[in-house]
C-alpha cells in the first residue's frame, strides 16, 4: 500500500512525509475535519441565529485552529496571515457571537470523524470494562481573561468567561461531547440535565464527587431495563443513603484495603439500591483524606469491588486529557473576553485534541509492539507540529491534500498507517523522571545576593 500512497503526494509533500510524517498527518486531518466547503455547509445547517456574509465560518475556524495549535501566537497574527477579506473588528464580532450550540456541534462533528478513522485503523485502547461504553465526565472552568472588553475594566477581580462539562471516551481517547455555559459562576451540577439526555443503554459514567447528585444518579440508572446506564461516582459527603448490609472486607488493591456494603438511595418516591465501595488508602490524598467511597450500580458479575476501585482510579485519565490540552494546545485564550468567543476557542482546542488522538491511534496501530501511550511524548509531537506546520502550509499546494479531504475512511486510514509507520519514534520518546528528591536547603550562602558558579565548581573538585 505504501508505494501506491507515495504516488498520491507531490515531491514537496513527500519530502515532508519522509522528514516529519506526524506533521503531515495532523495537517491532513485538519484539512479533512473542518474542510472549508463541507464545514460551511454544516454551519449553515446548524446555526440558528448567526449567518455568514463576508466571513465564512471555515475561515474563522481556520484562524482559531492556527492559534490553539500554537502555529500562530494569537488571533490578530493569525488574522493577518489569513485570506479573510474583512476587518479585524468584523472577525472579533463574529467570534463573540458564535452560538454555544455551534461550538458544541463542532466537537460532536470532530468526534464522529475521529471515531470512524480510529476504529477503521484499529487504533483503540483496551476497553475499561468490556461490554460497556465508558464515559469520563469532568468540568473545565476557563481561566480569567484580560480586561479588554469595557465591562470588567473597573474591577481588579478576574473575569471568568465561562465553563464546560466535557465527556471523554478513554477507549478512543477523544472528547466526544461538551456542554458549554457562559456563566463562569454557574455550578457544574446545573448542566447535568443536558448530560443525562446523552446517556445511552450500557453507558458507564465515571465522575468525581461534584457530580454525586441524586437526580443525576437516578437519571443514569433509568427506569426501564433497556434504558439502563451505569455509574461509578465518588460519594459526596452530603449524599444521604441508608445502609442495607454490614460493611464487608473484600481484599487489597494497589492503593489500599477495599470494603463494600449495599445501600439505598431515595429520591422522592423512587428508590435505588446501589453498592458503596470504600477504599481505606495506604497513603492519604493531597487533601489529607485517608479513605474514599464511590457509589456504583454495576452488577457484581460485571465488576467486583476491587475492579470498581481500579476503574475509578482511571478517572484521572480525564485529568491527564485536560492537562494535555492546556499544556500542548492554546486552549484558554485570555485575550478573548466575551464568553461565546472564549468557549468557541476551548471547543476548537477539543477539536485539535481529537485530531492529535487520531494521530496517536495511528501510531499505536502501526507500532503494536510499542506501548505508545507510555513511551511516546505528546509534548515532543506537539512541538514538532507547531515548528514545522507553518512552513509546510506555505509550500504545499491545497490540491495536494485531496486524499485527506475527499478520500474514503479506508483510504485515509491507509495513508495514516503509512505515515505512522515512517515515524522515527526515538525522536518522541518520553524522558521519564526518577523519584522526586528531597529539596536541598538553600541557606548555605545566606545573606549573599550572588555567588560565582565557576568558584563553586572549582571548590567542588
Amino acid at each position: 500500500a505504501g508505494y501506491g500512497i507515495i504516488t498520491m503526494f507531490d515531491e514537496i509533500l513527500q519530502a515532508f512525509a519522509e522528514k516529519t510524517p506526524v506533521t503531515v498527518m495532523v495537517h491532513g486531518l485538519l484539512e479533512r475535519f473542518p474542510n472549508a466547503e463541507k464545514i460551511d455547509e454544516w454551519f449553515d445547517s446548524t446555526s440558528e441565529v448567526q449567518y455568514t456574509r463576508k466571513i465564512l465560518f471555515s475561515s474563522i475556524l481556520g484562524v482559531m485552529l492556527q492559534v490553539v495549535c500554537r502555529v500562530k501566537s494569537n488571533v490578530h497574527v493569525a488574522y493577518l496571515d489569513s485570506n479573510i477579506d474583512a476587518s479585524r473588528a468584523a472577525l472579533y464580532e463574529k467570534l463573540q457571537n458564535i452560538e454555544l450550540k455551534t461550538s458544541r456541534e463542532l466537537v460532536l462533528y470532530s468526534a464522529t470523524q475521529s471515531e470512524q478513522i480510529i476504529r477503521e485503523i484499529k487504533g483503540c485502547n483496551e476497553p475499561i470494562l468490556p461490554g460497556y461504553r465508558t464515559k469520563f465526565l469532568d468540568g473545565n472552568c476557563i481561566e480569567s481573561t484580560e480586561h479588554r472588553i469595557k465591562i470588567p475594566r473597573d474591577t481588579k477581580a478576574g473575569a471568568l468567561p465561562g465553563k464546560s462539562l466535557v465527556i471523554f471516551d478513554p477507549e478512543l481517547d477523544i472528547a466526544t461531547d461538551v456542554f458549554p455555559c457562559e456563566d463562569g459562576h454557574a455550578q457544574e451540577r446545573s448542566l447535568l440535565k443536558s448530560v443525562l439526555s446523552t446517556i445511552n443503554y450500557k453507558d458507564l459514567v465515571i465522575a468525581d464527587r461534584n457530580f454525586c447528585v441524586l437526580s443525576f444518579l437516578f437519571g443514569i440508572a433509568g427506569e426501564k431495563e433497556h434504558e439502563k446506564g451505569y455509574f461509578i461516582i465518588r460519594q459526596h459527603k452530603g449524599m444521604p443513603y441508608k445502609s442495607l448490609s454490614n460493611i464487608e472486607f473484600i481484599g487489597n488493591s494497589e492503593t489500599g484495603r477495599i470494603y463494600e456494603e449495599r445501600v439505598l438511595l431515595t429520591l422522592e418516591e423512587k428508590e435505588l439500591e446501589v453498592r458503596r465501595i470504600i477504599v481505606k488508602l495506604n497513603k492519604p490524598t493531597r487533601d489529607g483524606e485517608s479513605e474514599i467511597a464511590v457509589f456504583s450500580n454495576l452488577p457484581e458479575e460485571a465488576a467486583n469491588a476491587i475492579r470498581i476501585a481500579e476503574i475509578y482510579r482511571k478517572r484521572w485519565g480525564i485529568e491527564t486529557a485536560f492537562q494535555k490540552i492546556e499544556k500542548y494546545l492554546n486552549s484558554e485564550l485570555n485575550t478573548l473576553g466575551y464568553p461565546k468567543a472564549a468557549l468557541f476557542g476551548f471547543c476548537t482546542a477539543l477539536v485539535a485534541f481529537n485530531v492529535y488522538s487520531v494521530v496517536m491511534a495511528a501510531i499505536r496501530a502501526a507500532h503494536p509492539d510499542i506501548n505508545v501511550n507510555e513511551d511516546v511524548s505528546d509534548y515532543y509531537i506537539a512541538d514538532e507540529i507547531s515548528t514545522t506546520s507553518g512552513g509546510m502550509s506555505i509550500v504545499v499546494k491545497e490540491k495536494d491534500w485531496d486524499i485527506f479531504v475527499n478520500g474514503s475512511i479506508s483510504e485515509v486510514g491507509a495513508v495514516l498507517l503509512y505515515l505512522a509507520s515512517n515515524i522515527n519514534l526515538r525522536k518522541f520518546k518520553k524522558n521519564k523522571r526518577g523519584p522526586k528528591k528531597s529539596p536541598t536547603p538553600k541557606d548555605k550562602f545566606k545573606g549573599k545576593p550572588h555567588v560565582s558558579t565557576a568558584k563553586l565548581l572549582a571548590a567542588e573538585g
